[in-house]
């Protein structure tokens, strides 16, 4: 059974930064590929940013890129999210979830995810 847990999540003002982690495990972690998406109030699910299995695939959302980092740590099976100059419009609860493949891409709404962790970014 996939089992995926997020934290790391709070309140930060604009500029700050945060790391999201997200443990893993029921599944092979290092087989997969890993996806962050996130969810606004009021909003749809939106994809973030994806990693293949091995890391070596990473692929950002465009008003992410150059403030996210996504990555993993295959021996802990753990996935993180740094997040550096937050902005208002990263607020969300975000969540980490299993790709169907071992791409970076393979996601959809329907892919397993975890409880989620709020992010609020406010002055």
């Amino acid at each position: 059974q996939v089992q995926l847990v997020e934290s790391g999540g709070g309140l930060v003002q604009p500029g700050g930064s945060l790391r999201l982690s997200c443990a893993a495990s029921g599944f092979m972690f290092s087989a997969y590929g890993m996806t962050w998406v996130r969810q606004a109030p009021g909003k749809r699910l939106e994809w973030v940013s994806g990693i293949s299995n091995g890391g070596g695939t990473t692929n950002y959302l465009d008003s992410v890129k150059g403030r996210f980092t996504i990555s993993r740590d295959n021996a802990k099976n753990m996935l993180y999210l740094h997040m550096n100059t937050l902005k208002p419009e990263d607020t969300a609860v975000y969540y980490c979830s299993k790709n169907w493949r071992s791409d970076s891409r393979s996601w959809n709404s329907n892919s397993p995810r975890g409880q989620g962790t709020q992010v609020a970014v406010s002055s």
